[in-house]
């Protein structure tokens, strides 16, 4: 593939980077590309950058990751987790504490810093389809009612898990499941720093959760399979709980079921994808802030530099133990929980509240050889998923 500096000129649009879709992947890959001397425009089809609100929980890395405008979107730290299934519980204290994080906040964040780096914001247009032209990549978008044609490089879809760039490049589509949460007042006995989490596996494979945002509020959240029936359980969940719902929150969200291709040459041009479009999501908890993140960085690196990098690498075994540990879980019984948190000694527990689950591998290792024993319920679980295919 040729360098940087040999790619050819596109009228008088040296090197230009088109980047579809004004999402925290979308800006942090636009900020690190337009970092490195690249020109970038960014193409966002809403008329401004105040996305709706949704709460989530990340790992302290990403404070590491986006520094400034990390601490812009924080609004309350968890210092520990509460394991709840049919009568048993266990405790999980952070070393290091999960942060509570506005997406409102993060976008608009993300884009200052993508624009203190140089890169061009572009509201109300709307991505219509690419294709190849002599010299690198035709654009079609739709500005503010008036048909255009763009020319890059390279373009990237950071347009969601639905995404229109991954449909027009030739991509699958990616498999989602919804995620349901309502805005609650905070019960009275639950501390502000920590995160319950219930699984109910009668109601969904993946796990229900109560966030803090404050010491007022916090968001009660289910990620089921479909999504009509995904509320009903919230809903009932709630009415169980005597918690009456402030607003609702929900989204789609991208399933890893194996690596996605960042990197597709169509003519004399590169299409990536980055973020949900390419189902840069732990699958295990069906959080993608900080591995869309890390998708965004290697690409844009991979951009400036050309040919594949050791970010991308890693972020893909990250993602494939967390496919391990999904595999794993999905078919799990109310008694195989059960047996899990039996299972979560004062060792196995440390292991858990010493390591995120941004660094899988290592936890995973760490909390094997601390309790053997959870090798052989995990090998049930993949068992029970075989099982039911066959």
């Amino acid at each position: 593939m040729p360098s940087t500096e040999e790619r050819p000129r596109l009228g008088g649009e040296s090197g230009e980077v088109v980047v579809v879709g004004g999402s925290a992947a979308g800006l942090y890959t636009a900020a690190t590309v337009a970092s490195g001397g690249r020109k970038v425009r960014v193409l966002e089809s809403r008329p401004d950058f105040e996305p709706a609100s949704r709460s989530l929980i990340v790992t302290d890395q990403f404070r590491t990751q986006l520094g400034t405008a990390a601490s812009e979107s924080i609004v309350n730290e968890i210092r520990r987790f509460e394991l709840f299934t049919d009568g048993r519980s266990a405790q999980v204290v952070l070393a290091r504490p999960d942060l509570i994080i506005e997406r409102s906040r993060l976008i608009p964040a993300l884009a200052r810093s993508a624009q203190r780096a140089g890169a061009k914001l572009s509201f109300a247009t709307r991505f219509l389809g690419l294709a190849p032209n002599g010299r690198g990549l035709r654009v079609e978008v739709d500005s503010a009612g008036q048909r255009e044609e763009l020319h890059a490089d390279s373009v990237v879809g950071a347009d969601g898990a639905s995404s229109r760039v991954a449909r027009s490049a030739g991509w699958p589509p990616v498999e989602t499941v919804p995620l349901v949460q309502a805005i609650v007042r905070l019960p009275k006995d639950h501390p502000p720093d920590t995160t319950r989490v219930w699984f109910v596996p009668d109601d969904t494979p993946y796990f229900y959760w109560l966030i803090p945002e404050s010491s007022e509020r916090g968001a009660l959240g289910i990620i089921g399979e479909e999504g009509r029936d995904t509320k009903k359980c919230l809903s009932r969940f709630l009415e169980k709980r005597q918690m009456e719902p402030l607003e609702w929150q929900g989204a789609r969200i991208p399933v890893y079921r194996g690596w996605v291709p960042v990197r597709r040459r169509i003519g004399n041009g590169e299409v990536y994808l980055v973020g949900d479009a390419a189902a840069q999501v732990k699958v295990s908890t069906v959080g993608g802030i900080v591995t869309g993140l890390r998708g965004a960085l290697g690409v844009g690196q991979s951009i400036l530099r050309g040919g594949r990098n050791k970010e991308l690498t890693a972020l893909r075994r990250e993602l494939a133990t967390h496919w391990l540990i999904r595999r794993a879980l999905h078919h799990f019984q109310q008694k195989d929980y059960s047996q899990l948190v039996d299972l979560l000694n004062v060792s196995t527990r440390e292991s858990l509240g010493a390591i995120n689950r941004d660094e899988s591998t290592r936890l995973l290792w760490n909390v094997v050889c601390r309790q053997p024993r959870l090798v052989l319920l995990g090998l049930r679980g993949l068992l029970m998923g075989r099982s039911l295919k066959d």
